[in-house]
Protein backbone atom coordinates (compact mmCIF):
# COMPACT_ATOMS: atom_id res chain seq x y z
CA UNK A 1 0.00 0.00 0.00
CA UNK A 2 0.92 4.06 -0.65
CA UNK A 3 -0.11 7.23 -0.01
CA UNK A 4 -1.82 8.72 -2.25
CA UNK A 5 0.22 12.19 -1.20
CA UNK A 6 3.80 11.63 -0.58
CA UNK A 7 3.63 14.21 2.22
CA UNK A 8 1.32 11.62 3.92
CA UNK A 9 4.01 8.96 4.62
CA UNK A 10 5.07 9.56 7.87
CA UNK A 11 1.47 9.93 9.08
CA UNK A 12 1.25 6.73 7.57
CA UNK A 13 4.11 4.82 9.59
CA UNK A 14 2.22 5.65 13.07
CA UNK A 15 -0.82 5.36 11.81
CA UNK A 16 0.13 1.65 10.49
CA UNK A 17 1.93 1.31 14.30
CA UNK A 18 -1.15 1.97 15.83
CA UNK A 19 -3.59 -0.58 13.89
CA UNK A 20 -0.65 -3.09 14.58
CA UNK A 21 -1.50 -2.51 18.11
CA UNK A 22 -5.31 -4.02 17.94
CA UNK A 23 -4.70 -6.00 14.99
CA UNK A 24 -2.44 -8.99 15.45
CA UNK A 25 -3.26 -10.19 11.56
CA UNK A 26 -1.79 -7.38 10.05
CA UNK A 27 1.71 -7.88 8.89
CA UNK A 28 3.59 -5.17 7.04
CA UNK A 29 7.64 -4.22 6.42
CA UNK A 30 8.64 -0.79 4.54
CA UNK A 31 9.04 -0.81 1.01
CA UNK A 32 10.15 2.00 -2.07
CA UNK A 33 9.07 1.91 -5.45
CA UNK A 34 10.52 4.41 -8.15
CA UNK A 35 6.89 5.23 -9.49
CA UNK A 36 4.82 5.00 -6.21
CA UNK A 37 7.22 6.49 -3.88
CA UNK A 38 7.83 5.15 -0.42
CA UNK A 39 4.81 2.72 1.31
CA UNK A 40 4.53 -0.73 3.07
CA UNK A 41 4.36 -4.45 1.98
CA UNK A 42 1.63 -5.68 3.64
CA UNK A 43 0.14 -8.99 4.09
CA UNK A 44 -3.65 -9.65 4.67
CA UNK A 45 -5.91 -12.74 5.80
CA UNK A 46 -7.77 -11.78 2.82
CA UNK A 47 -9.82 -9.39 0.63
CA UNK A 48 -12.08 -8.06 3.20
CA UNK A 49 -9.34 -7.51 5.91
CA UNK A 50 -7.62 -5.13 3.30
CA UNK A 51 -10.84 -3.28 2.96
CA UNK A 52 -11.36 -3.12 6.74
CA UNK A 53 -7.47 -1.92 7.04
CA UNK A 54 -8.10 0.66 4.17
CA UNK A 55 -11.24 2.26 5.14
CA UNK A 56 -9.52 2.39 8.47
CA UNK A 57 -6.74 4.41 7.04
CA UNK A 58 -9.35 6.73 5.95
CA UNK A 59 -11.69 7.07 8.21
CA UNK A 60 -9.53 7.22 11.67
CA UNK A 61 -6.39 8.48 10.44
CA UNK A 62 -7.62 10.54 7.15
CA UNK A 63 -4.82 9.05 5.23
CA UNK A 64 -6.13 7.59 1.70
CA UNK A 65 -4.29 5.07 0.04
CA UNK A 66 -3.23 3.15 -2.97
CA UNK A 67 -3.44 -0.54 -2.64
CA UNK A 68 -1.52 -2.73 -5.55
CA UNK A 69 -2.44 -6.01 -6.87
CA UNK A 70 -0.93 -8.85 -4.70
CA UNK A 71 2.21 -10.47 -5.63
CA UNK A 72 4.60 -12.67 -4.64
CA UNK A 73 8.22 -13.47 -4.99
CA UNK A 74 9.81 -14.47 -8.38
CA UNK A 75 13.18 -15.20 -8.94
CA UNK A 76 14.52 -13.61 -12.45
CA UNK A 77 17.57 -15.11 -14.33
CA UNK A 78 19.01 -12.42 -17.05
CA UNK A 79 20.45 -12.95 -20.55
CA UNK A 80 23.41 -11.47 -19.22
CA UNK A 81 23.53 -13.63 -16.11
CA UNK A 82 22.29 -11.96 -13.66
CA UNK A 83 19.66 -12.90 -11.11
CA UNK A 84 17.18 -10.61 -9.36
CA UNK A 85 14.09 -10.78 -7.18
CA UNK A 86 11.14 -9.15 -7.89
CA UNK A 87 8.08 -8.58 -5.38
CA UNK A 88 6.19 -5.74 -7.34
CA UNK A 89 4.97 -5.76 -10.63
CA UNK A 90 6.44 -2.41 -11.10
CA UNK A 91 10.02 -3.63 -10.41
CA UNK A 92 9.20 -6.60 -13.66
CA UNK A 93 12.13 -5.99 -16.23
CA UNK A 94 11.60 -5.60 -19.79
CA UNK A 95 10.73 -9.26 -21.16
CA UNK A 96 13.89 -9.25 -23.84
CA UNK A 97 15.79 -8.74 -21.33
CA UNK A 98 14.63 -12.00 -19.21
CA UNK A 99 16.15 -15.52 -19.89
CA UNK A 100 13.94 -17.84 -17.32
CA UNK A 101 11.12 -17.07 -14.47
CA UNK A 102 10.74 -19.14 -11.22
CA UNK A 103 7.78 -18.93 -9.05
CA UNK A 104 6.95 -20.08 -5.80
CA UNK A 105 5.31 -23.12 -5.67
CA UNK A 106 2.98 -24.76 -2.95
CA UNK A 107 2.06 -27.71 -1.04
CA UNK A 108 -1.47 -27.64 -0.77
CA UNK A 109 -3.97 -29.87 1.64
CA UNK A 110 -8.10 -28.89 1.36
CA UNK A 111 -9.79 -31.07 3.54
CA UNK A 112 -13.70 -31.08 1.94
CA UNK A 113 -16.74 -33.42 2.37
CA UNK A 114 -17.28 -36.14 -0.57
CA UNK A 115 -19.94 -34.39 -1.98
CA UNK A 116 -18.18 -31.61 -3.26
CA UNK A 117 -14.61 -33.17 -4.21
CA UNK A 118 -15.99 -32.56 -8.27
CA UNK A 119 -16.05 -28.81 -7.50
CA UNK A 120 -12.70 -28.81 -5.43
CA UNK A 121 -11.06 -30.41 -8.10
CA UNK A 122 -12.20 -28.36 -10.98
CA UNK A 123 -11.18 -25.30 -9.24
CA UNK A 124 -7.81 -26.52 -8.80
CA UNK A 125 -7.37 -27.99 -12.31
CA UNK A 126 -8.38 -24.22 -13.53
CA UNK A 127 -6.06 -22.83 -11.08
CA UNK A 128 -3.20 -24.46 -12.56
CA UNK A 129 -2.68 -27.26 -9.76
CA UNK A 130 -0.96 -30.88 -10.29
CA UNK A 131 -3.07 -33.55 -7.90
CA UNK A 132 -0.76 -35.48 -5.79
CA UNK A 133 -3.59 -37.86 -4.63
CA UNK A 134 -6.47 -38.02 -2.63
CA UNK A 135 -7.11 -39.85 0.95
CA UNK A 136 -10.26 -40.50 2.58
CA UNK A 137 -10.47 -39.42 6.32
CA UNK A 138 -13.72 -41.32 7.16
CA UNK A 139 -17.05 -41.65 5.10
CA UNK A 140 -17.96 -38.21 4.31
CA UNK A 141 -14.59 -36.87 4.61
CA UNK A 142 -11.40 -36.45 2.06
CA UNK A 143 -8.28 -34.71 2.20
CA UNK A 144 -7.02 -33.42 -1.42
CA UNK A 145 -3.33 -32.41 -2.03
CA UNK A 146 -2.24 -30.56 -4.83
CA UNK A 147 0.58 -28.70 -5.78
CA UNK A 148 -0.23 -25.05 -6.42
CA UNK A 149 1.59 -21.99 -7.61
CA UNK A 150 1.61 -19.09 -4.79
CA UNK A 151 0.07 -16.23 -7.14
CA UNK A 152 -2.69 -18.69 -7.85
CA UNK A 153 -4.10 -18.94 -4.12
CA UNK A 154 -3.71 -15.21 -3.26
CA UNK A 155 -5.72 -13.57 -5.26
CA UNK A 156 -9.12 -14.84 -4.48
CA UNK A 157 -8.95 -18.77 -4.52
CA UNK A 158 -9.77 -19.23 -0.71
CA UNK A 159 -13.17 -17.15 -1.48
CA UNK A 160 -13.69 -19.13 -4.57
CA UNK A 161 -13.14 -22.47 -2.34
CA UNK A 162 -15.47 -21.63 0.44
CA UNK A 163 -18.00 -20.92 -2.31
CA UNK A 164 -18.05 -24.11 -4.37
CA UNK A 165 -17.65 -25.87 -1.12
CA UNK A 166 -20.81 -23.84 0.91
CA UNK A 167 -18.23 -22.91 3.67
CA UNK A 168 -17.49 -26.96 4.37
CA UNK A 169 -13.66 -26.67 2.72
CA UNK A 170 -10.61 -26.21 5.00
CA UNK A 171 -7.34 -25.27 3.34
CA UNK A 172 -3.18 -25.52 4.79
CA UNK A 173 -0.26 -25.13 2.21
CA UNK A 174 3.39 -24.76 2.85
CA UNK A 175 6.51 -23.83 0.59
CA UNK A 176 7.49 -26.81 -1.39
CA UNK A 177 9.99 -25.23 -3.71
CA UNK A 178 10.44 -22.46 -6.88
CA UNK A 179 9.72 -24.06 -10.09
CA UNK A 180 10.16 -22.18 -13.49
CA UNK A 181 7.24 -20.77 -15.32
CA UNK A 182 5.99 -18.99 -18.19
CA UNK A 183 4.57 -15.67 -16.47
CA UNK A 184 4.33 -12.36 -17.67
CA UNK A 185 3.55 -8.23 -16.63
CA UNK A 186 0.35 -7.54 -17.73
CA UNK A 187 0.04 -3.33 -17.43
CA UNK A 188 -2.93 -1.29 -17.42
CA UNK A 189 -3.39 1.86 -19.64
CA UNK A 190 -5.77 4.18 -19.25
CA UNK A 191 -5.96 6.58 -21.89
CA UNK A 192 -2.49 5.55 -23.61
CA UNK A 193 -1.25 5.99 -19.90
CA UNK A 194 0.30 3.46 -17.94
CA UNK A 195 -1.05 2.81 -14.26
CA UNK A 196 1.70 0.83 -12.34
CA UNK A 197 -0.76 0.18 -9.36
CA UNK A 198 -2.66 -1.58 -11.51
CA UNK A 199 -0.08 -4.07 -12.85
CA UNK A 200 -0.11 -7.29 -12.08
CA UNK A 201 2.04 -10.42 -12.66
CA UNK A 202 0.26 -13.60 -14.18
CA UNK A 203 0.83 -17.20 -16.08
CA UNK A 204 0.82 -16.14 -20.22
CA UNK A 205 -1.91 -18.69 -20.91
CA UNK A 206 -4.34 -16.57 -18.49
CA UNK A 207 -3.02 -12.88 -19.29
CA UNK A 208 -6.09 -12.15 -21.87
CA UNK A 209 -8.74 -13.57 -19.65
CA UNK A 210 -7.27 -11.68 -16.79
CA UNK A 211 -6.74 -8.44 -18.64
CA UNK A 212 -10.29 -8.79 -20.10
CA UNK A 213 -11.98 -8.79 -16.68
CA UNK A 214 -9.90 -6.06 -15.71
CA UNK A 215 -10.53 -3.43 -18.21
CA UNK A 216 -14.17 -4.35 -17.91
CA UNK A 217 -14.43 -4.23 -14.67
CA UNK A 218 -12.33 -0.56 -14.86
CA UNK A 219 -14.63 0.35 -17.41
CA UNK A 220 -17.81 -0.25 -15.20
CA UNK A 221 -16.23 1.58 -12.36
CA UNK A 222 -14.75 4.95 -14.05
CA UNK A 223 -17.46 7.85 -14.61
CA UNK A 224 -17.94 8.92 -18.11
CA UNK A 225 -16.30 11.76 -19.50
CA UNK A 226 -16.64 14.68 -22.23
CA UNK A 227 -14.46 12.32 -24.27
CA UNK A 228 -14.21 8.14 -24.63
CA UNK A 229 -11.29 6.60 -22.46
CA UNK A 230 -10.10 3.53 -23.65
CA UNK A 231 -8.56 1.13 -21.23
CA UNK A 232 -6.34 -1.85 -22.41
CA UNK A 233 -4.27 -4.29 -21.33
CA UNK A 234 -0.98 -4.60 -22.95
CA UNK A 235 2.51 -7.63 -22.09
CA UNK A 236 5.61 -4.83 -23.64
CA UNK A 237 4.20 -3.09 -26.13
CA UNK A 238 1.48 -5.52 -27.28
CA UNK A 239 -2.53 -4.78 -26.54
CA UNK A 240 -3.97 -7.99 -25.90
CA UNK A 241 -7.69 -6.63 -24.34
CA UNK A 242 -9.25 -3.46 -24.40
CA UNK A 243 -12.77 -1.93 -22.90
CA UNK A 244 -13.79 1.69 -23.73
CA UNK A 245 -15.59 4.11 -21.53
CA UNK A 246 -17.83 6.08 -23.94
CA UNK A 247 -18.13 9.95 -23.86
CA UNK A 248 -21.01 11.82 -22.63
CA UNK A 249 -22.41 13.26 -25.67
CA UNK A 250 -24.79 16.18 -26.34
CA UNK A 251 -28.14 15.58 -29.11
CA UNK A 252 -26.38 18.42 -31.67
CA UNK A 253 -29.16 17.09 -33.99
CA UNK A 254 -32.17 17.44 -31.54
CA UNK A 255 -32.79 21.28 -33.39
CA UNK A 256 -32.95 19.96 -36.87
CA UNK A 257 -36.07 18.59 -38.07
CA UNK A 258 -35.56 17.78 -41.54
CA UNK A 259 -33.41 19.44 -43.60
CA UNK A 260 -30.89 18.51 -45.98
CA UNK A 261 -28.50 15.83 -44.62
CA UNK A 262 -25.01 17.53 -44.89
CA UNK A 263 -25.91 20.13 -42.45
CA UNK A 264 -26.36 17.36 -39.57
CA UNK A 265 -23.14 16.20 -41.21
CA UNK A 266 -21.34 19.21 -40.37
CA UNK A 267 -22.83 19.43 -37.47
CA UNK A 268 -21.84 15.91 -35.83
CA UNK A 269 -18.35 16.42 -37.98
CA UNK A 270 -18.05 19.67 -35.78
CA UNK A 271 -19.30 17.87 -32.05
CA UNK A 272 -16.21 15.28 -33.73
CA UNK A 273 -13.59 17.54 -33.78
CA UNK A 274 -14.05 18.95 -30.64
CA UNK A 275 -14.39 15.37 -28.48
CA UNK A 276 -10.35 14.71 -30.22
CA UNK A 277 -9.26 17.89 -29.25
CA UNK A 278 -10.68 17.68 -25.69
CA UNK A 279 -9.33 13.75 -25.36
CA UNK A 280 -5.45 15.30 -26.34
CA UNK A 281 -5.97 18.02 -23.29
CA UNK A 282 -8.15 16.36 -20.71
CA UNK A 283 -7.30 14.25 -17.97
CA UNK A 284 -9.01 10.88 -16.69
CA UNK A 285 -10.09 11.00 -12.79
CA UNK A 286 -9.37 7.63 -11.59
CA UNK A 287 -11.71 6.86 -8.22
CA UNK A 288 -10.46 4.89 -5.24
CA UNK A 289 -12.72 2.46 -6.54
CA UNK A 290 -11.32 1.53 -9.39
CA UNK A 291 -8.24 0.39 -7.49
CA UNK A 292 -10.01 -1.74 -5.48
CA UNK A 293 -12.21 -2.89 -8.55
CA UNK A 294 -8.82 -4.12 -9.84
CA UNK A 295 -8.41 -6.50 -6.77
CA UNK A 296 -11.87 -7.78 -7.12
CA UNK A 297 -11.79 -8.56 -10.98
CA UNK A 298 -13.14 -12.35 -11.57
CA UNK A 299 -10.07 -14.53 -12.18
CA UNK A 300 -11.08 -17.16 -13.50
Amino acid sequence: IFPINGEDYEDLVVAMSKLKLNDASLVYEKESSAALGYGFRCGFLGMLHLEIVKERLYREYNIPILATTPSVRFNINKKDGTTIVVYNPIDFPDPTVIDSIYEPIMDTEIIVPTDYIGNIMKLAQDRRGIQKDIQYIDEKRVALHYELPLIEIIFDFYDKLKTVSRGYASLDYHFRENRISNVSKVDIMINGEKVDAMSFICHHDKAYAWGKSVTDTLAEVIPRHLFKIALQACIGGKIIARSTVNAMRKDVLAKCYGGDVSRKRKLLDKQKEGKKKMKEIGSVAVPQEAFLAVLKADRD
